[in-house]
């Protein structure tokens, strides 16, 4: 039962309800209680038992939740329906329709104090933020959804945790995304706190960070006990994004056609559910094994099918991520003036603090391109700051096949030294298929 208001508001709520239906204290009183008593009880002087209110609820006319806590009958009901609107509004693709509703969601919830709806409507609006790249607003939303859940059992925080180490891992916070997600998924498992979806939701956020700092056991282990927990999950959605994930495991262990049923099969979940953005996102992803495997054409095909899907769907960040993994398969397939072309056009979106590792790709990228047209001061002031993101990110195989690009430049404009000093720092980190946010991983930087 929802908590109930103080005396002198359920007081002043019974005197309106009164007045409004024109009763006299004694109309409203008979047969059970007294007219004093309804003149004490307006005045905010007695707490009314249950007994009492639902006398008064039943002579004015109104629901007992109404009358003790000010909610209209079946509010929360209502909230709850039209939450689910809002989150079918995101899935088609319309973030700013899909946070226009959820924001005044929140507002009623508010309002009227519904804690489970507040913390729903603030999971949908960071999502809607995500969606956009407004990291900021992303983790705000999420921050605030955990605190309105404060004081619900771990599990019920899940999914806040992993919306806001999710915006973290897209802003380049690598390690801190990872720590969040681990933290929690100890805190479950020693509690015994075994909720399957819970468990599947943190396991499968965790393998993008982990792949990009190279951590690749914990990421194999990530995707196996991710998909061991798929058959207990309830949500169908959550193991359509598993099956993506572990996409990338499978690459970096040179499954490739493993990885493309697991993208199938996700995308298949997707279309029946009719969520469009994890649907590009599959595009993506199997463009990405694509390129890995060397087959261009397809994975310009998977790339561009994904980037029209999210520029409609105005997901700015994700389509500014594909666009520099696409730009790569056209250097890659020749068409190195388009490629700079592409890449110019979306660095404005991306930051040290805004999908920092596809920053940084892009970067190495234009570096690669300049390379190719005999620009060796260009091509080295792009790798610098490519290098810069990626040291700040942690994502180690990238900063591997840098630093192998970085040296190889130095070395062939006479800087032997700084070459070294460049394939020393590659040597920290490991490169592998799967790695790299572009194409196929080079072989490890020599000494």
């Amino acid at each position: 039962m929802a908590k109930r208001d103080d005396p002198e508001t359920i007081g002043r709520r019974v005197q309106q309800l009164r007045h409004e239906r024109g009763l006299t204290q004694r109309q409203l009183a008979e047969p059970a209680y007294t007219p004093a008593y309804i003149s004490t009880l307006e005045a905010g002087r007695v707490r009314p038992s249950d007994e009492a209110l639902r006398h008064l609820a039943d002579r004015l006319g109104v629901a007992f939740d109404e009358l003790a806590t000010g909610r209209p009958a079946r509010l929360a009901t209502d909230l709850r329906l039209q939450l689910t609107e809002a989150q079918r509004t995101l899935a088609t693709g319309e973030a700013e329709q899909a946070r226009v509703r959820y924001a005044a969601l929140l507002a009623q919830a508010e309002t009227h104090g519904l804690v489970d709806e507040q913390a729903t409507a603030l999971l949908g609006l960071g999502e809607c933020a995500l969606d956009t790249g407004d990291l900021t607003a992303a983790r705000r939303h999420f921050e605030r959804a955990e605190k309105t859940l404060d004081e619900a059992p771990l599990p019920a925080r899940v999914p806040a945790l992993r919306g806001r180490a999710v915006a973290h891992y897209l802003a380049g916070e690598l390690r801190y995304a990872v720590y969040l997600l681990e933290s929690t998924l100890d805190e479950l498992n020693r509690g015994g706190l075994h909720d399957p979806d819970a468990l599947l939701l943190l396991y499968a956020a965790a393998i993008g960070p982990y792949m990009d700092m190279g951590a690749h056991a914990r990421a194999a282990q990530a995707a196996e006990f991710a998909l061991a927990l798929a058959p207990q999950a309830g949500d169908p959605a959550l193991v359509a994004r598993m099956h993506r994930q572990v996409a990338r495991t499978l690459v970096a262990e040179g499954r490739l056609a493993e990885a493309d049923a697991s993208l199938v099969k996700a995308a298949e979940m997707y279309r029946q559910l009719q969520i469009r953005t994890e649907l590009a996102n599959c595009h993506w992803m199997r463009g990405y094994v694509y390129a890995q495997n060397g087959d261009l054409e397809r994975a310009e095909t998977e790339l561009r099918a994904a980037q029209d899907m999210l520029s409609a769907q105005r997901a700015a960040l994700y389509s500014s991520q594909v666009a520099v993994e696409l730009a790569d398969v056209l250097h890659r397939r020749g068409k190195s003036e388009a490629a700079a072309a592409l890449l110019n056009d979306v660095l404005g979106d991306l930051s040290s603090e805004r999908g920092a590792v596809h920053a940084a790709a892009a970067h190495r990228l234009l570096g690669r391109i300049a390379e190719d047209a005999r620009d060796t001061e260009s091509a080295e002031e792009h790798y610098v700051r490519a290098l810069s993101l990626l040291e700040r990110a942690g994502a180690a195989g990238d900063l591997a096949d840098l630093c192998r690009l970085l040296g190889d430049l130095l070395r062939r404009t006479g800087r032997v030294e700084a070459a070294l000093d460049a394939y020393r720092t590659g040597l920290g980190h490991r490169t592998a298929p799967g790695t790299t946010t572009l194409g196929p991983a080079p072989a490890q930087p020599p000494l």
